[in-house]
């Protein structure tokens, strides 16, 4: 996969994770802290800046209290 589809993947992945946390009236900080993870990691994670990991797509999901699935809808 070239560099540029995987740019777009990590984008739309990150635009997604936004929105959801939005609708859940959350700031970055609220959900790294609900997910163990760092503020920093979560607005890397929704610039597209970051290829995430398995793990932490599920920590992110539970502290959203979400399917881990409906992260990629």
């Amino acid at each position: 996969m070239d560099k540029g589809r995987q740019c777009k993947i990590r984008r739309e992945f990150g635009q997604r994770l936004k929105e959801l946390r939005l609708n859940k009236k959350m700031s970055q900080e609220a959900l790294g802290l609900a997910s163990n993870l760092d503020r920093t990691y979560i607005g890397g994670v929704e610039r597209g800046e970051r290829n995430i990991s398995l793990v932490n797509i599920y920590k992110i999901a539970e502290a959203l209290n979400i399917p881990s699935s409906e992260l990629f809808r």
